[in-house]
């Protein structure tokens, strides 16, 4: 008999802080020169100096010293962050329940602060100052950063197969030590904490979303989309969203494992006011090995992989497809499936998902799901996943995963008794109703996090069908992501970098900002002005031309030709009014992070060159054997006794002539390894200024670029 899970008790009780846990209530006291955050039910506490943002524990006593201080409430430790001035210090300043997992309660984020300890601003130069207010309003969009979740005594990161399979000397580590790290949003920020061990203090943030009526766990890991597209040349995706699906039914617990990201391969896609920008694939004698450097991992992690490929067969998707598809005939015992959703399911026809599903149905069956129950006994395992991606991981992706999911939960509840051996949950209606409702929302929550809009095509998780209000929303989302993906999403790229570690701020290194450049705020708005105002001012003029002098229609020409000119220099100039992230032009950290692995190679290369001449230099062993063996030693008598222990040695029966032929040719190997390593550091020496200057020649591009096109 079906049953909604919401009416079911929780599978596990909800327990106290057990070992490890972070502390939940925190008292943040401001002082003048420090900041003192203690935990009130732990004990712990630590102060932050606010000239130099130091971190230094303290104890009880020293917490509750000094009254002259502003006393709050927050409810955890973010982490810290170094920028020209000082140190940024993240707390979480309110929280909102939002459940409870395995017993634990799951909080969500609802607000952050940072902490101000940058009294050294004041010995900034001028252009460091203005450096460090744009830092710090990079700061204030992290800030507002949506669909962050953690709990205190619980790792939110790991899924519940893996979880099931720690250690138990592992699960009474701090929280930091449990998680896994490609999920923790906050990574970068828990060094400096890790440093001093205030490992209580230490919370794991992560993204991602769960509804009580039937428990889903969505953990992201990802920089944003539009500037930040494909794989590094380690085979991490920009985009990477392992989704776990878990269903609770009389003390059973099931869980299936979906993955979703950008395709691997290196490529991009730079906004240029255009609705579907150009996307670009960047030729590099790396790729093979970024492919198989990210299918590696994901079949270390996960087992057997099912890739599925929505993106279409025609146009700039087309070319990446394909070249994906070459890409993975390369990789064995991976299985690559293309469905061209757009083509397949056009028209809204969401239920031709059941072709992919006929193509790969055996291999999730195989693939199966995790088991478990009250007393972690566990009867199933998955043994490993279906990757799916479109271009963004959105909306198409969104589509297909809730319907594997579907196919997946039916034989789930089936094994737990929750429906019959042939039932569907299509034949329930509250837990149909239930299941389209948390893959709606959990589509609108990732675009959030990514685009910044709702999610696309949510009709076709709902209902299986478009319906005419879900056109219009589409249409609203897909109008609100084209304005903050031209216009927004450079600056927001910018913040998730500097959170993230990916751009660290440097007094050593060069402002980003001092060549000033084009500013899309400053133009834009007046060129759109213009353009109104241009097809205003034809309008006007041609509705007084009719029936009157030709004057009107002069005016109405010029006007109309000048509308154009503008309207024809903006979309020419596209990509200069466009937000970038200006920490960075993509292109130039390119360049810039080969030109860091060539110089790390070139170093490694000198350090075994100086290793080998070393060696040579203090072996004067080889050189007095070999005069030994030719007779024209000076070595004294007692030494010319050891000539027979020294062939035998060396196996050469006495023979000291071919000993001797042996030293030389032993001797002329090593010069010629040597000189082998010097054309090599030779050549890596040429390789890393190549990159420099080509590096440097596009910072200068940039410094020169105008606003206009010659």
């Amino acid at each position: 008999m079906a049953t909604d899970a919401a009416d079911e008790a929780p599978l596990l009780a909800e327990e106290p802080l057990r070992p490890g846990a972070c502390s939940r209530e925190l008292e943040l006291r401001e002082f003048r020169d420090r900041y003192v955050i203690r935990s009130v039910d732990g004990g712990g506490a630590f102060a932050v100096s606010r000239s130099n943002g130091s971190l230094r524990p303290l104890s009880a006593e020293e917490a509750a010293a000094g009254s002259d201080c502003r006393v709050s409430k927050i409810y955890g430790v973010a982490g810290v962050i170094r920028l020209l001035a000082g140190s940024y210090v993240l707390v979480i300043t309110s929280q909102r329940d939002a459940g409870s997992y395995q017993g634990s309660p799951v909080y969500n984020v609802n607000s952050m602060k940072f902490l101000c300890c940058n009294e050294a601003i004041k010995h900034l130069t001028a252009q460091e100052k203005r450096d460090e207010a744009y830092f710090m309003s990079l700061l204030k969009i992290a800030e507002t950063t949506h669909g962050l979740y953690y709990s205190y005594d619980r790792d939110l990161t790991l899924n519940l197969q893996r979880a099931s399979k720690l250690p138990a000397g592992r699960v009474h580590k701090p929280l930091w030590k449990q998680a896994d790290p490609r999920f923790v949003w906050n990574k970068n920020l828990l060094e400096e904490f890790i440093e001093a061990k205030l490992d209580e203090f230490i919370i794991p943030l992560t993204a991602q979303f769960s509804l009580k009526e039937a428990p889903v766990r969505i953990t992201l890991f990802s920089r944003t989309r539009m500037w930040r597209r494909g794989a590094n040349l380690e085979g991490a995706t920009a985009n990477f969203v392992e989704t776990e699906q878990l269903a609770e039914y009389e003390g059973l617990m099931s869980s299936f494992i979906q993955v979703r990201g950008s395709i691997p391969l290196l490529w991009e896609q730079i906004v240029d006011l255009s609705y579907k920008p150009c996307l670009n694939i960047i030729e590099h004698e790396e790729t093979p090995k970024v492919v198989q450097r990210h299918f590696h991992d994901l079949s270390q992690r996960y087992g057997d992989t099912v890739v599925v490929d929505l993106t279409d067969k025609q146009g700039d998707e087309g070319n990446l497809s394909n070249a994906f598809a070459a890409e993975m005939e390369r990789i064995p015992n991976i299985r690559y499936v293309h469905f061209d959703f757009h083509h397949i399911c056009r028209g809204g026809n969401f239920d031709n998902l059941q072709v992919l599903y006929n193509q790969i149905e055996e291999a999730i069956q195989k693939q199966g799901y995790f088991l478990i129950n009250s007393k972690g006994e566990i009867f199933l395992e998955q043994s490993g996943i279906v990757r799916s991606n479109c271009i963004d991981c959105l909306d198409r992706t969104n589509v297909t995963q809730s319907f594997l999911a579907r196919k997946s939960l039916d034989l789930q509840l089936q094994r737990m008794g929750a429906l019959s051996s042939s039932g569907s949950i299509s034949q329930s209606g509250d837990i149909s109703d239930t299941f389209k409702k948390m893959w709606v929302e959990h589509g609108d929550e990732l675009s959030l996090e990514y685009a910044g809009s709702y999610a696309l095509k949510g009709d076709l998780v709902r209902y299986g069908r478009q319906t005419l209000p879900g056109l219009i929303k589409d249409g609203m989302s897909a109008l609100s992501r084209y304005y903050l993906n031209n216009f927004h999403d450079g600056v927001r790229q910018d913040a998730l970098d500097l959170i993230s570690g990916y751009y660290t701020v440097s007094k050593g290194i060069s402002s980003p900002f001092q060549n000033g450049g084009f500013e899309s705020a400053t133009y834009l708005p007046v060129a759109s002005a213009i353009i109104v105002g241009g097809i205003t001012a034809t309008t006007f003029t041609l509705s007084q031309a009719v029936g009157r002098n030709a004057q009107h229609f002069i005016t109405s020409i010029i006007c109309a030709g000048l509308t154009a000119g503008v309207v024809a220099l903006v979309k020419a100039n596209g990509k200069q009014f466009c937000s970038k992230p200006p920490a960075g032009s993509l292109r130039l950290l390119w360049h810039h992070k080969r030109n860091q692995e060539a110089e790390r190679k070139l170093r490694w290369i000198n350090l075994r060159l100086t290793m080998k001449q070393d060696q040579h230099q203090h072996q004067p062993q080889e050189t007095e054997r070999e005069k030994l063996f030719d007779g024209s030693s000076d070595v004294e008598k007692p030494r010319m006794k050891s000539t027979q222990e020294i062939l035998t040695k060396y196996k050469f029966g006495g023979d000291a002539a071919a000993a001797a032929a042996h030293a030389k040719d032993k001797l002329k190997e090593r010069g010629e390894k040597l000189a082998r390593i010097s054309q090599e550091s030779a050549e890596l020496q040429n390789e890393s200024e190549n990159f420099a200057s080509l590096a440097h020649q596009i910072a200068k591009s940039m410094e020169n670029k105008k606003w206009w096109k010659p």
